[in-house]
């Protein structure tokens, strides 16, 4: 049977009575059916943050295998997260249109499809063009994973829930090298991809039982703002990773144009009431500062995370093993921390959560100025622990504040922003590093005070959210 959704002019097929939780007006699902869908949610975002750096530890060997050399092999990363950024925007504008839950498992089957093509591929082009379709099925799940998460829970328990999304994330990051490792340890890199098939199936087929619908935007998608709003991302981030890395100055400025030349149409061209770069969500005080804070913590956060390995093995001499389990404090700490401060921002104003946890990260990057060779392992992880407690106390409070300060029928667009703030600000990180590496003669300390500044820009952005507590 077919039923017409509020504000929606598609059929929705809805099974039973049970299959209309969710829908706009509902308070999230039945507790039962709840469990299901977190689970599909949980497990799906879990194999898509692992896939992003997974295969790190295999680029030499699938070099070796491929006969391709380093700077080939960069692309199967590269090919993943930039087909992943161009594509949160326009496929969580197109889930408030055909519905969140299609976005997502249409994704989860297409990286599911991908994950199978990277494993049997036998040359560099098509593992990397495979890692592309892959990159666009993570952007479906991760474009509309908080959107569906809205609808799955009552906004009385949504923090706790982004809580627990973001401990996945962060434990899937975390685990992610170590997985890779003991893969790699008794098989060979195809299984890496391999992995994926049965998990992504699993998450299928519980999500086609228990995901919930949404109701349907009114407005037409527009292909043509779709296609913009990639040029622009896309061109953004290469702009940016352009500067970073010192690449000949012409080739800055003819990105920059063509990125504001996309931007310019994009805005002149797009829908005013549901537009693909949402600007009406930016008009919002609260959630336009949330974007700010996210954008300048992760960019934070990522220059740090990645200069530190360059610090401990090429200036303290450790073994990689021994720099990335030290490492692996900051991801943990992050992890152990997102319940916690999820469940407290369902009471506590996300911008004095998100204040006292970015101070405690600029501190606690300011303190790494302190390591030495003699510094012992304890202190040092716990230097890093309290970087991630920081970033853990800030994450999750501001994730629920983006997604609850939109309208619930713009809850894709705000998850769609919620995922570009993040690759934009990791992107910048990552390009201040590399800036700094060609340009400083104390890097390590350059990247620190740069990113206990944008650590405490971030918290000053933040404490001014308090005035706009959402009860």
């Amino acid at each position: 049977m077919a039923i017409s959704e509020k504000e929606n002019r598609v059929q929705v097929p809805i099974r039973d009575k049970k299959d209309k939780a969710g829908v706009d007006g509902v308070d999230g699902l039945p507790e039962e059916r709840r469990l299901l869908a977190i689970v599909t949610i949980v497990l799906a975002v879990a194999i898509a943050v692992m896939d992003g750096s997974i295969a790190n530890l295999a680029l030499p060997s699938i070099a070796t295998d491929m006969r391709a050399t380093a700077s080939e092999a960069i692309w199967i990363i590269n090919s993943y997260q930039i087909a992943m950024a161009v594509c949160l925007l326009p496929l969580a504008s197109l889930g408030e249109v055909i519905g969140y839950r299609r976005i997502y498992l249409v994704g989860l089957a297409m990286f599911t499809v991908a994950s199978l093509a990277c494993s049997i591929s036998d040359s560099m082009l098509q593992l990397s063009l495979a890692r592309v379709l892959q990159g666009v099925g993570a952007a479906g799940i991760l474009s509309v994973n908080t959107a569906l998460i809205r609808f799955i829970y009552p906004s009385r328990l949504l923090g706790r829930a982004i809580g627990y999304n973001a401990l996945v994330a962060g434990t899937a990051t975390a685990l992610g090298p170590t997985i890779a490792g003991v893969i790699l340890h008794v098989a060979s890199w195809h299984w890496l991809f391999l992995i994926n098939i049965p998990l992504g199936l699993i998450s299928l087929a519980i999500g086609l039982r228990s995901l919930p619908f949404n109701a349907l935007s009114e407005h037409r998608y527009s292909l043509r703002s779709a296609v913009l709003c990639m040029v622009f991302i896309g061109m953004l981030l290469y702009t940016v990773d352009a500067v970073g890395h010192l690449q000949h100055w012409l080739i800055a400025v003819v990105c920059a144009c063509v990125t504001a030349i996309a931007l310019t149409l994009l805005l002149r061209l797009q829908s005013k009431t549901a537009p693909m770069l949402p600007l009406d969500l930016l008009r919002i005080p609260l959630f336009a500062l949330s974007i700010g804070t996210s954008t300048c913590s992760f960019a934070a956060s990522t220059a740090a995370f990645v200069m530190l390995p360059f610090f401990l093995q090429n200036h303290l001499g450790m073994s990689a093993p021994h720099a990335g389990l030290l490492l692996t404090a900051w991801p943990i700490a992050v992890a152990l921390t997102a319940p916690l401060a999820g469940k407290m921002s369902d009471r506590v104003s996300a911008g004095l959560l998100g204040g006292v946890g970015l101070a405690i990260m600029a501190l606690g990057l300011l303190s790494l100025l302190t390591v030495d060779a003699a510094t012992a392992d304890t202190m040092l992880a716990l230097q890093l622990a309290v970087c991630g407690f920081g970033f853990g106390l800030f994450q999750s409070p501001n994730n629920r504040t983006m997604i609850s300060a939109a309208p619930r029928s713009r809850t894709g667009g705000a998850s769609g922003m919620l995922g570009t703030a993040r690759l934009v600000g990791q992107t910048t990180g990552a390009s201040v590093v590399a800036l700094v590496l060609a340009a400083s003669s104390t890097p390590f300390s350059t990247v620190l005070w740069c990113a206990s500044i944008l650590s405490g820009m971030a918290c000053i952005v933040s404490l001014g959210r308090v005035r706009f507590h959402l009860q």
